[in-house]
This record gives C-alpha cells, sequence and structure tokens, in this order.
C-alpha cells in the first residue's frame, strides 16, 4: 500500500449530550421556578414567555451539538488528494489529482469576516477547515502545501510512523 498521510479535523466540543441535557434542564428548572412565582403574584403572562425562552434555548443547544459533530479528512497519497467531509446528517467526498491539485488561502473580505481555506483543481474547488481559528486554518494550509505542493509539483510524500493527525478548535 502505498503511503499516505491523513489529517483528521474536527470541532472541538466540550459539550456532550449528556452535559447538555443536565444544563438544560437545570436552567428550566430555575427559569420556571421564578417564572411560577410571578404568576402567583399574579403576573401570569412571564409563563409564556419562559416557556419561549426555554424553547430558544433547546433549539440552540441541538443546533450546537450538531454542529459538533461535523468534521472533514483528507487523505493525501502520491497520486491523490481526497476530501471527506462528514456531518450527523450527511457524507461527501472530493477527490483532486495531487499533480494539479492547489491549496488557496483567500483572506476575509473584511477584518471581521474569516479566511477561506479550500484545495482546488480544474475549476472545482472544496472549502475545507471552516470551523478552525485562523491561527489554525493557516497552520493547516501550511502543513496541506508541504504535502501536496503547488501546480505540477508533487514532493515526496514522507510519512513517518502513524501517517495521523488531528487538528481540532481550541
Amino acid at each position: 500500500m502505498p503511503p499516505a498521510a491523513r489529517i483528521d479535523i474536527a470541532p472541538h466540543s466540550a459539550l456532550t449530550p449528556r452535559s447538555a441535557a443536565r444544563f438544560f434542564a437545570g436552567i428550566c428548572f430555575v427559569s420556571f421556578a421564578i417564572a411560577l412565582s410571578f404568576a402567583a403574584l399574579g403576573y401570569w403572562p412571564v409563563l409564556p414567555f419562559a416557556g419561549l425562552e426555554m424553547a430558544l434555548l433547546g433549539w440552540a443547544l441541538r443546533a450546537s451539538l450538531a454542529r459538533s459533530r461535523h468534521g472533514e479528512t483528507i487523505v493525501v497519497t502520491e497520486g491523490s488528494v481526497a476530501i471527506e467531509s462528514h456531518s450527523a446528517d450527511a457524507r461527501g467526498a472530493v477527490v483532486f489529482p495531487r499533480h494539479w491539485a492547489q491549496v488557496k488561502l483567500r483572506a476575509g473580505v473584511s477584518p471581521l469576516h474569516p479566511s477561506r481555506l479550500s484545495i482546488e483543481s480544474h475549476g472545482r474547488r472544496c472549502e475545507i477547515g471552516s470551523f478552525l481559528t485562523e491561527q489554525e486554518r493557516q497552520g493547516l494550509a501550511r502543513r496541506l502545501r508541504t504535502l501536496i505542493g503547488g501546480v505540477s509539483e508533487s514532493p515526496p510524500l514522507r510519512v513517518e510512523g502513524p501517517a495521523r493527525n488531528t487538528v481540532s478548535q481550541g
């Protein structure tokens, strides 16, 4: 089997489903205890707002947990660069010929927008690492440029020890 470099990237998520459920239950308890005490004093319109507030918090926690299951795997071999993207509900893969692939790091349109890292070849483009911090994205770009090289330039693929690197948002 030819040598291959494998890079797994995933967002850092300290929130587990169990801790999210505990957090949500605790906030619901406090919020509804306060809302019920105000309702007992005759301020009953507080209850629907407390319910709406907790529904919105539940939606936000669910979206956060779903985003934490997103990840990408980049496999560089002598002949190709394969990018597999996976999330909770979908998987996709793109393969580029390594000899013609380019790593592009484009600056954001303003200082408030992050840069965009992509691998391109023959008019196709695949953005990677959108969930990484700016420093992590720049480090990944350097690593990929070392592995892939430029157009018509495929540096020797040297893989020492376990060929697996993991980058996660910190």
